[in-house]
């Protein structure tokens, strides 16, 4: 049986209404193509570490990026959460990854230049996926260096807020600001002092 991540009919006919236009040339298969995107995604592998199931690994990137820059993604995700879950909670969270060091600009490195991310080993880079959720359900995503604070994503996480009763979030959020923000827009802010 294969490990391999495979999307249903049922998955791909869910997500098709959020799939951009095509203009002209067909696109590739879009199930094997976002397959494997969602495999490499999961598994945190690097896009040459794809299995040739899912075609050349650059095509994999290149509809990564170009979706991911014309918020297909975002829109798919902010689509999806409003169909189901709870309707009256939202949850911030950030995820920290630590990236391959060969991750960062390779033109920075050649110049001598460091990259703000290194840590002092200059071994690791780590990035931050600040996650806006219902249970269970990713809302919007905002990805920042690793140094950057909570209260800076929940900043730019701010204006995306749905119409709730509740935000669940750690200690790193607890910051007046944000609170304000989220009195004003008449949610009650669940976060340890």
């Amino acid at each position: 049986m294969s490990d391999l991540f495979w999307l249903t009919d049922a998955q791909m006919a869910r997500l098709e209404p959020y799939f951009p236009k095509s203009h002209g040339k067909l696109r590739v298969n879009d199930r094997r193509v976002l397959s494997g995107i969602i495999f490499i995604n999961r598994n945190g592998l690097r896009w040459r570490d794809a299995p040739k199931e899912y075609g050349p690994h650059k095509t994999l990137y290149n509809r990564w990026k170009r979706w991911s820059e014309r918020g297909v993604f975002a829109k798919m995700m902010a689509g999806l959460a409003a169909e189901h879950g709870e309707k009256k909670t939202v949850m911030i969270d950030a995820t920290y990854l630590k990236a391959h060091r060969t991750a960062s600009s390779l033109g920075v490195k050649k110049m001598g230049a460091r990259s703000p991310d290194r840590t002092d080993q200059g071994r690791h880079e780590h990035e931050i996926a600040r996650h806006l959720r219902q249970p269970g359900r990713p809302l919007n995503l905002f990805v920042t260096a690793g140094q950057v604070s909570d209260s800076i994503g929940a900043r730019a996480l701010c204006d995306s807020l749905p119409d709730v009763d509740w935000l669940l979030g750690e200690r790193g959020y607890e910051v007046d600001w944000f609170r304000e923000a989220l009195k004003d827009k008449g949610i009650r802010a669940c976060i340890p002092g």
